[in-house]
């Protein structure tokens, strides 16, 4: 009779697996909570404490950790000595091994830190000529099919198991490592923020259409053990997403997260050329796509309320790659459907990046994420004109649109609405220029923003031809007092933030 061991954290789906290979003539062996999961089920368990001879000591630290159930493992049964020394000890050999670790990320600790759990899947994925290794409830539907087809799990997905578990388990370790290097969470007394040792596993879990040109594969991956809001999201219509569908929209939905309002974002080339708020989410749209409509057409477009009727007839007539938003009416989703090569998502709230990374040769850079404040408390005006509430308002809406923008970065804005955006230029003077032609004279009394400093009046002079009447930027040029006197000179206010936001 084959034997399988069972000892799982999530216990989703533990019940019916037992079930199942007990229907097909497997022995179920199991310990704990999950063997209460599976008697309770109706399904005959063997307590591991019975195979062994021990119970579980130390506080459930020690439970699996002994040589029946290793030995069981790591057997190799067409072995004469091997089989010898099983006859001689009383070992039985186990022939699957179900394990998912305790959430050690989840809640990061001492006792969360499993022992008996990696050491059994590593023992198994190590003998997966012989033994199947399951650590994710996912894989029962796979699992119970083979079993129940031939009697066992073919050697094929055994080595496809074995692959999963052992990146589970260095997922595992990493996660546990980082803690340890964490001066906030483990053992290390170093100051740095960044961790001394990063080891990075991840899965594929989407091939992509293609890559940035047709010529080029591309694919999802995920950090084993986590998930983000792409693993949840659900496509109702349109082609496969590429992989520039994916950056875009992530461009598009997590600037779309930072205003509170309805808001809308449109993302060509992974820089926005339309953002703006408004009443509803369809007053946002058309207000963002008249931004800049030539640069909208084939872009991404991200809004942060459901979709209604309304904004679906306006975005309809308009060549849209992807639309994002939290949920649509049912005739907006009907209309937008209709579009056969409009990709259209539901998605959740996006998540924080705990790190920033970019490949260079033979290795990656890696920095913090971002953070962009709109705390007005540490901003301070420089300039003998004063901005108005109102203007402030559009300050901190210009601030947050700017940085998400490629250096260097310029943005006009009016009444809550992008009119102008420069992006991606070697000079803040050609940026400038870029945003006031893409602006005209829409932005007559509004204001800019600027990721950096001007380094030169130049650029402000230019800004102020555009009818401009308040600036933000960080401050912080040796010639920031030219620039000052400049924006005086125009009548201009100009508020200083302290912080700039290089976007590359």
């Amino acid at each position: 009779m084959p034997t399988a061991l069972l000892s799982v954290f999530d216990k989703s789906g533990i019940a019916d697996l037992a079930a199942g290979l007990h229907a097909a003539g497997w022995r179920v062996l199991s310990s704990g909570g999950t063997a209460k999961e599976i008697a309770a089920r109706g399904v005959p368990v063997v307590d591991v404490a019975d195979l062994t001879g021990l119970p579980a000591i130390l506080g459930h630290r020690v439970v699996t950790l002994h040589p029946k159930i290793h030995g069981g493992i790591l057997a190799d049964t067409t072995d004469p000595s091997h089989r010898a020394d099983m006859a001689e000890h009383g070992i039985e050999p186990i022939d699957m091994v179900v394990v998912n670790l305790y959430p050690f990320a989840s809640n990061p600790s001492v006792e969360l830190i499993d022992i008996g759990g990696p050491a059994m899947v590593r023992a198994a994925a190590k003998n997966h000529a012989r033994v199947a290794v399951v650590v994710d409830p996912a894989d029962y539907e796979t699992v119970l099919a083979e079993v129940h087809a031939s009697g066992d799990v073919s050697e094929a997905t055994r080595k496809t198991l074995a692959a999963t578990a052992f990146a589970r388990t260095a997922a595992y370790d990493r996660e546990i490592a980082e803690w340890l290097g964490d001066p906030a969470g483990g053992a290390s007394e170093s100051s740095d923020a960044l961790p001394a040792r990063l080891t990075l596993s991840l899965s594929k879990v989407q091939d992509l259409r293609y890559g940035e040109n047709p010529h080029q594969l591309a694919a999802r991956y995920r950090l084993d053990g986590q998930s983000g809001w792409w693993d949840t999201a659900v496509q109702h219509g349109g082609k496969e997403m590429s992989y520039l569908n994916l950056y875009d929209a992530e461009a598009a939905w997590r600037l779309a997260h930072r205003f509170e309002g309805p808001a809308c974002v449109i993302v060509k080339h992974a820089n926005p050329c339309g953002v703006a708020v408004g009443a509803d989410v369809t007053e946002a749209y058309v207000r963002a796509n008249s931004c800049d409509p030539v640069s909208a057409f084939g872009g991404i477009v991200a809004v942060n309320g459901p979709v209604t009727v309304a904004m679906a007839q306006a975005l309809a007539p308009v060549f849209t790659e992807v639309v994002v938003a939290p949920g649509y009416e049912p005739d907006a989703l009907a209309t937008l459907t209709a579009r056969k090569n409009l990709r259209v998502l539901t998605a959740s709230a996006p998540g924080p990046h705990e790190f920033d990374v970019r490949p260079i040769d033979g290795g990656l850079l890696v920095q913090q994420p971002d953070p962009v404040s709109t705390d007005r408390s540490g901003w301070s005006v420089v300039t003998e004109t004063k901005p108005t509430g109102e203007q402030l308002d559009d300050l901190a809406f210009a601030w947050v649109v700017c940085a998400a923008v490629s250096s260097n970065a310029i943005v006009y804005v009016k009444e809550g609405q992008a009119f102008g955006i420069g992006a991606g230029q070697q000079n803040r003077l050609d940026s400038a220029r870029i945003a006031a032609n893409r602006a005209g004279d829409r932005v007559k009394d509004g204001v800019c923003a600027s990721d950096a400093f001007f380094p030169f009046r130049d650029g402000l002079d230019v800004v102020a031809e555009s009818g401009i009447t308040a600036v933000i930027q960080p401050g912080g040029s040796v010639r920031d007092d030219e620039v000052i006197a400049a924006a005086d000179e125009h009548g201009i206010a100009m508020v200083f933030t302290g912080q700039r936001h290089f976007r590359h």
